[in-house]
């Protein structure tokens, strides 16, 4: 049988993500490792506001928003965390 990538393109199976993110690193890990179990293929990265903006969540003009609207990342440390067992190298991975 044929891997996914070794097919011809419109014989590949199509990905599924959801755009998800959710309070920390932690609770999105748990979020997507959810979904990956129910059958979801990929994973599209939702950030938090101040994330996307280039702000720390300590920063007082972030602090309101942290966590609202996706997953707030502050460090490499915070990636490992947020990636915690999912095999990222068999999937399609987007972050917004």
């Amino acid at each position: 049988m044929s891997t996914p990538a070794a097919l011809p393109e419109r014989d590949r199976p199509w990905i599924i993500r959801t755009y998800a993110g959710h309070s920390s690193a932690k609770a999105s890990n748990e979020l997507y490792r959810s979904n990956l179990e129910k059958g979801q293929t990929g994973l599209s990265i939702a950030f938090d506001l101040p994330t996307q903006c280039g702000y720390d969540s300590d920063d007082p003009i972030a602090r309101p928003e942290v966590g609202k609207v996706g997953v707030p990342i502050n460090s490499l440390d915070d990636f490992h965390v947020l990636f915690d067992g999912i095999p990222l190298e068999k999937m399609n991975t987007s972050m917004t």
